[in-house]
């Protein structure tokens, strides 16, 4: 950087600052179009140029900062590098933003949107053309922003005619996807694999691909378009390989035909325009298109697969079989979903508790928010007790608050042993047993006999029963006794043992 100071005749300090390429040492002269140049006129006359330095110094790090990001790919050009790459990519599809980031965390390197998906999630209802233009863009958006990975997203028909497709594409661009793809379907369009299905001419199926080229040319940016033909059970297999080659000859990056019936087939379609990558869809639960691996996939020809149903698919089944077991006065098993701790890490507690302390204001402004109280809460005589303002002021804004806790010991159930035949209680264990209608074993855990609360948030029905009266009758029992032997609503046999 070249710093040249002009003291002009009214006591002005003008300073030029010019920033030039790297010149050989031997050079005397600068070039004579710097990179970078401004002025600054000050009439102070103790004008510091060292500040100004520093300060400018300041902004060529921000300047290589913005430079770094500036150099990430974009998602289009992150899902072109991809396909560029060797070997076959699977990628699930998602339907919202937890699912998206799931997929993410899995380590999967892009995704796809479901329209099945989305209309089943989003509005409950079947994939037959329901769900409009504006709920698919806005879920996109939602799930886009919520992952660092491509998204290809389900542009269905495009909702319309060619000028239609233009908007759909631009505005699927604004959301931030990756890549459209668009399909050759008649409106109201119907879910791949199921019955009813048509599609348009020729000639329109073409223009909705050329139309969303255009599109991305005038805004600028280098969206993947996946051209789909539903032509395959529509028409015939010979009329999906021709517009298959017409779709690439109109530009597209990416060619799909949904339903193809066997290996012969895939592996045919593969040699259509061999140039331009396939697609696969790979549809889970019983489609026409047979399952391959991803090796397979590989072997015939494929670069991109698809898993339109699984993530719905698992989650309907979870959440039905979850209701179940709520009907049946229980809770979801431990093993079928995950704690408390792992679903706050999976949904980013962590990661927020750890942002916000840069955040975090001063020990002594929030005890002025917060106010001075002492109070007593529930059956553990739980204090809290606040420093005297004398404390307060003395404290540094980096020193911790330390609370110190003196619970009082909960006599409920006689936990300290120091009276009664039931004290002895704790020493024993209680089993509890679920045995299906169905004959198969649905829980077996063993508790102290004294954690009388806890055994009601394993088992809900027995909220209802004095176990305590039970114990009480018991506890001078030697050996084990069986307790409780009932049905459930849901016809389940629940057992409860003391042993």
């Amino acid at each position: 950087m070249n710093s040249h100071l002009l003291l002009s005749g009214d006591g002005v300090c003008r300073v030029s600052l010019a920033t030039y390429r790297n010149q050989p040492s031997r050079s005397v002269s600068p070039p004579s179009t710097p990179l970078l140049h401004f002025s600054l006129t000050s009439r102070n006359p103790n004008f510091n140029i060292d500040a100004l330095s520093n300060a400018t110094a300041r902004r060529r790090r921000v300047a290589v900062n913005c430079s770094a990001e500036r150099s990430s790919p974009s998602p289009a050009k992150a899902l072109r590098l991809l396909l560029e790459s060797p070997g076959v990519h699977q990628g699930p599809a998602c339907f919202d933003a937890l699912s998206a980031k799931l997929v993410q965390k899995a380590g999967f390197d892009y995704c796809f949107t479901s329209g099945f998906s989305i209309s089943a999630a989003r509005l409950g209802l079947p994939d037959t053309g329901y769900i409009s233009y504006g709920e698919m863009v806005d879920q996109g958006r939602q799930i886009t922003q919520a992952v660092s990975i491509p998204v290809i997203g389900d542009g269905d028909n495009g909702y319309g005619n060619a000028m239609n497709v233009k908007r759909t594409v631009k505005g699927y661009i604004k959301a931030g996807f990756a890549g459209i793809i668009l399909e050759d379907q008649v409106s109201p369009k119907a879910c791949g694999h199921t019955r009813g299905r048509k599609v348009v001419s020729r000639e329109e199926a073409l223009m909705r691909i050329k139309a969303a080229v255009d599109a991305r040319a005038e805004a600028g940016t280098d969206i993947v378009i996946v051209a789909r033909t539903d032509s395959r059970q529509a028409i015939s297999f010979d009329e999906s390989l021709w517009r298959s080659r017409a779709f690439a000859d109109a530009g597209a990056d990416v060619l799909f035909i949904d339903a193809l019936a066997s290996r012969e087939e895939m592996k045919s379609f593969c040699e259509v325009s061999p140039l331009v990558p396939k697609m696969a869809n790979m549809l889970e639960g019983g489609g026409k298109t047979p399952i391959l691996t991803p090796f397979e996939l590989e072997e015939v020809g494929y670069k991109l697969v698809a898993y339109p149903l699984s993530l719905i698919g698992v989650s309907i089944q979870a959440m039905q079989d979850s209701l179940n077991a709520i009907k049946g006065g229980r809770i979801p098993s431990p093993g079928s979903m995950p704690s408390f701790e792992e679903m706050k890490e999976i949904l980013g507690f962590n990661d927020y508790y750890e942002e916000e302390k840069r955040y975090a204001i001063s020990t002594s402004q929030a005890s002025l928010q917060r106010g001075y109280s002492s109070s007593t809460s529930n059956v553990y005589g739980i204090q809290q007790r606040t420093q005297d303002d004398t404390e307060q002021r003395s404290r540094s804004p980096q020193d911790p608050i330390v609370e110190v806790i003196t619970p009082e010991v909960y006599n409920k159930y006689d936990a300290d042993r120091t009276r009664g035949a039931f004290s002895g209680i704790w020493s024993r264990t209680l089993r509890v047993k679920i045995t299906g209608r169905d004959g198969f074993e649905k829980l077996d855990v063993r508790i102290p006999a004294g954690f009388l609360d806890g055994i009601t948030n394993i088992v809900p029905a027995l909220g209802g029963v004095n176990i305590k009266e039970l114990l009480d009758d018991a506890a001078e029992e030697v050996g084990g006794k069986l307790l409780l032997d009932f049905n459930d609503a849901m016809g389940d046999r629940i057992q409860v043992f003391l042993e």
